[in-house]
């Protein structure tokens, strides 16, 4: 049963818990664990043929049959069979999740009269995913830590609500069902037409919805399905509405022929957020959407070329770095100080192309250093200039403002065009390199094109808690630097924008000027405003085609899935929410206009606090990316098998670890950074961590009488042996650490608490020494005692790993008797263990702790000799009390050290026999291995001679250090008590290794 310990799960009494940087050491020493076990791995496939085939016919022996779940859907699995030899996670998740949502345990717990627990309510709206496509390991992250709070919360007695949802996504989900369409039909969506092609988008979303709830239970995730909300729902929808026409009417929402980012290869406008910068050192050739893959276009350049003046042989030079832009020029700007332009103000140039005179203008904000100083001003291509002639169809073609020879060319193609037949003309002057930044769709990888389109746009309190703080940081430079958003997107799929344009009879109407536009929750309403505007002409209505950013409806997520705007019962009980945990990639995004929505139309911030989880990527630190081949599925088959980007690192395929054991590693690996490497070999540890859990509840039950009953009450009765009074404490730390850890949102700290106690303190060390007093010939009180103490530690050590495994830790929890007044249907409502001042043993501890240490460096004694078996261990202390210690535990030690056959403890160095291996466990203690007769004596003389001199130097540095003058009077007194406890341990440590030395010496003369 026992594993080597590390030492990492002793606490001190006066201890905290561990502090960062142990949890920074603790997460690597898992990643040495998993490295080291994938090196094992490897060197099992050079075991030899003979060795194979045995191991190979005992597996197959011990192979059990393929589980198959026989529970009727709903019900509760049985629990009365024997428990399987092995974890096997498919068997142990299975029934689980349908019993618990069938008996309501997802729903909120409230009073018998509906109102909400006084313990408090915990409520998280889940960020929904698009319904673009099925769930990866990102998101499996997202349901670990948010369904792990829930859990948490749900056990300390709070009133809980975990909403599911999904996301329409509307630019992603229609590109993915437009090139779906046209690749199995060749059509597009003009083909079919709008209602048509909607049909076949909400097929898409009904399909990937159904398999994202899928994805979501068998991830464990612990959401009230009957609250499950979509942002196109009726009611979520008649809330988009409802804001828009509200956010109009107050003025927030304005209709403008203004510069957006148009994305030639969606066709629609996207906002800042969704524009990535590109930045080039200098010439680059890139592919871009929509074009020949083989072709590429030359981009990190600046271009010069000359414009003629009007009546004369002179020229103006201007440089642009997008040449095809000069089809769209109204005019050259120069600066009106700059000499070299002086005589020209107010003349004109010639457009080589077109029947066009551009006026040469003064403005201040030409910069007369960059390039010639001349500037071209294309207006409806540049968000820098202002008159305006548009030369862009939105399909990326030029129209007929072009020119008839540029007219329906691709813009890309023209780019090269214009430069030939510049320089056909004499006025192409050169191209040089220019870094720069281009904008590109984070949706289509497309270049963007700033074109003037008629828009809808948005313009731009509370205490909101922000982490990590590295999060908090860029959310207020964000707030800083915040501009209007265009809302209206070129699209089908969506939210269409509830305003119509009034055509009026008789009149001749702007279709660009907000003033001509309506809007209307209803029809009927619009209809009515119409009216106003028409006076008493006859009209028609036009509803835009445009729908709505995504974001729009999404920025209404935490209340408009509580009824919003209706004053429902779940949006009085349930908003704001107490927590939105998303990636911190999406800060801007989402979060900014939830809370600035959620402020606007509610009145309140719709959290208080914001969770930021990082991203996460494969072993070598890349992001996750289906043309890289590691994208990891979370649920099928658990971890899918490796494929190609993965064959490197899993020859042999990624193996199956189960639904508990990649949250409780997703858990592990958020302490706070931006990115995770996930190592799929630290996910197969916690598997076997799984299997270890499995296996110690399996063999501790053995250890509980069939008729064991526990005792009504978890507290101790004050007859426990100092081994059962050590655990409990040990017990209330893992408490009270994990519940101050998952308070501060440290889950890599939690996780390390939970796998600490379980390993190195339940199962290494309490179901190991408690053995001997489970035996048969020991008292009953004594045995009945053990027995009760193993329950609770069995108890509450599920409780306390439940948040984070829910699976395995049902299974087993079910399989527990319960106490007399426990009627506890599930392990997911029970109460999850606090710090409890009577489980507090800290002398106790103290003194367990010191006879720990007396087994740990015996371990290291046999080992470093090669002992396995008939261990003779000798015990040497100062001090009566710790004699009386070492003489009451001599049974605990023995069975504690694998090989030990004998326990003696001495009082009197003297009585120490010839040839003993030694080591000091304190000043006043040291043990002792009897070795005479297997080892080299002049090997271990030399030995002595080196720790001896060490010893000796460590001694001198620290009296020289209690010497120095003032020493009483400055240090402060805990150090002045440490360094006289390490004086006393080294001298100790003299005079142990000068004994040992005379006695090997003495050995080798006789």
């Amino acid at each position: 049963m026992a594993t080597t310990p590390n030492d990492p799960g002793l606490v001190t009494p006066e201890s905290d818990g561990p502090s960062k940087s142990a949890a920074k050491k603790e997460a690597k020493r898992l990643e040495k664990e998993a490295k080291l076990a994938a090196k094992h791995l490897k060197q099992a496939t050079s075991t030899p043929a003979g060795e194979k085939k045995a191991k190979a016919d005992k597996e197959k022996k011990e192979q059990e049959p393929a589980f198959v779940n026989t529970t009727p859907m709903g019900e509760k699995k049985d629990m009365s069979q024997p428990m399987a030899s092995g974890y096997n996670p498919i068997a142990v998740e299975s029934a689980w999740y349908d019993w618990w949502e069938a008996q309501g345990f997802f729903k909120p717990q409230t009073t018998e009269n509906g109102e909400t627990k006084p313990e408090g309510v915990f409520v998280i709206p889940m960020p929904p995913p698009n319904v673009t496509g099925s769930l990866h390991i990102g998101h499996a992250l997202t349901v670990a830590i948010q369904d792990c709070l829930i859990r948490w919360n749900r056990m300390l007695g709070k009133t809980t609500l975990f909403v599911p949802g999904f996301d329409h996504a509307g630019i992603s989900t229609q590109s993915v069902v437009e090139k779906r369409l046209y690749k199995a039909e060749g059509k597009t969506r003009h083909d079919l037409g709008r209602e048509v092609f909607l049909g076949k988008v909400m097929e898409w979303k009904n399909d990937y919805q159904a398999r994202i709830t899928d994805q979501l239970r068998r991830l464990g995730g612990s959401c009230d399905w009957d609250r499950v909300a979509f942002t196109m729902n009726p009611s979520l929808s008649k809330a988009v509405t409802e804001t828009f026409c509200r956010l109009h009417e107050d003025g927030i929402i304005y209709r403008a022929n203004r510069l957006v980012n148009w994305c030639v290869h969606l066709n629609t406008t996207l906002s800042n957020l969704e524009v990535d910068q590109k930045q080039l050192s200098g010439r680059t050739l890139l592919n871009v959407p929509g074009y020949d893959a083989k072709e590429k276009f030359e981009f990190g350049v600046i271009t010069s070329f000359a414009y003629r003046i009007e009546g004369s042989d002179e020229r103006i030079i201007v440089a642009t770095t997008r040449p095809e832009t000069m089809l769209g020029d109204t005019a050259i700007a120069v600066h009106r100080d700059d000499d070299r332009y002086k005589h020209l103000h107010g003349k004109f140039a010639i457009h080589p192309f077109l029947n066009r005179r551009l006026p040469i203008i003064v403005d201040e904000n030409v910069d007369k250093e960059f390039g010639t100083g001349a500037v071209k001003i294309t207006p409806a291509h540049d968000p820098n200039d202002y008159e305006f002639i548009n030369i862009l169809n939105d399909d990326g073609t030029f129209n007929e403002n072009a020119g008839e020879q540029f007219k329906g060319m691709k813009r890309f193609h023209a780019r090269r065009e214009v430069i030939k037949k510049l320089t056909d003309l004499g006025l192409f002057v050169e191209t040089k390199d220019n870094a720069m930044q281009i904008p590109i769709c984070s949706k289509s990888g497309d270049i963007i094109e700033p074109v003037l389109k008629p828009q809808w746009w948005r313009t731009r309190a509370g205490e909101l808690s922000i982490g990590p703080k590295q999060s908090e940081a860029d959310w207020y430079r964000w707030l800083e630097n915040i501009q209007d958003w265009c809302i209206s997107r070129q699209l089908w799929w969506g939210h269409r924008c509830p305003a119509y344009f009034v055509q009026i009879e008789g009149e001749a109407i702007d279709r660009n000027d907000g003033k001509n536009w309506v809007v209307g929750r209803t029809m009927e309403e619009a209809t009515e405003r119409a009216k106003i505007l028409a006076n008493g002409k006859n009209f028609i209505l036009e509803q835009d085609e445009d729908v709505l950013d995504t974001w729009f409806s999404s920025g209404l997520w935490p209340f408009s899935i509580l009824g919003w705007p209706e004053k429902t019962v779940d949006f009085s009980q349930y908003y704001p929410a107490s927590i939105l945990e998303t990636g911190w990639d999406i800060l801007f995004f989402w979060v900014a206009r939830m809370v600035l929505m959620g402020i606007y139309l509610t009145g309140q911030m719709p959290f208080s606090e914001v969770l930021c989880h990082a991203m996460i990527r494969d072993a070598h630190g890349r992001k996750m990316s289906k043309s890289l081949g590691n994208v990891i599925d979370p649920i099928d088959k658990e971890i899918l098998k490796a494929i190609a980007g993965q064959k490197k690192d899993f020859p042999k395929g990624i193996p199956e670890c189960g639904t508990d054991g990649l949250r409780f590693a997703l858990c592990a690996y958020s302490g706070g950074g931006r990115d995770i490497n996930l190592e799929i070999l630290r996910v197969e540890g916690y598997r076997k961590f799984c299997n270890k859990i499995f296996n110690a509840t399996k063999f501790a039950m053995l250890k509980l009488d069939d008729g064991f009953v526990p005792e009504t009450s978890a507290k101790p009765t004050g007859n426990e042996s100092l081994v059962e009074r050590w655990i409990l404490h040990k017990l209330n730390i893992a408490a009270t650490q994990i519940n101050t850890q998952l308070q501060e949102r440290n889950f890599m700290a939690a996780t390390t608490s939970a796998h600490n106690f379980w390993l190195y303190e339940l199962c290494d060390v309490y179901i190991e020494a408690m053995k001997p007093l489970t035996d048969a010939s020991v008292p009953l009180q004594t045995r009945r005692s053990a027995q009760q103490t193993l329950y609770t530690c069995l108890d509450h050590g599920l409780r306390l790993l439940h948040p984070f495994m829910p699976f395995v830790t049902e299974e087993l929890w079910q399989r527990l008797p319960r106490r007399p007044t426990d009627i506890t249907p599930s392990i997911m409502l029970a109460s999850y263990p606090i710090n409890d001042s009577d489980f507090i043993s800290s002398e106790e501890e103290k003194e367990f702790d010191v006879v720990l240490s007396a087994v740990r460096a015996a371990r290291s004694l046999a080992a470093s000799y090669n002992l396995q078996s008939n261990i003779q261990l000798f015990v040497h202390s100062k001090t009566g009390k710790e004699i009386d210690l070492f003489r009451s535990q001599m049974q605990a030690v023995i069975t504690l050290i694998k090989g030990c056959s004998a326990v003696n403890v001495l009082e009197d160095v003297k009585a120490l026999p010839a040839g003993c291996g030694s080591a000091v466990i304190n000043s006043t203690t040291t043990v002792h291995v009897l070795v005479k007769g297997l080892i080299d004596i002049d090997a271990e003389i030399a030995k002595c001679d080196k720790k001896l001199t060490l010893a000796r130097l460590n001694l001198e540095k620290i009296v020289k250090i209690i010497s120095q003058p003032d020493y009483a009077e400055t240090v402060p007194s805990i150090v002045q008590i440490t360094n006289d406890e390490k004086r006393k341990t080294f001298e100790t440590e003299c005079a142990t290794l000068e004994h040992s030395r005379e006695m090997f010496t003495k050995l080798a003369n006789s």
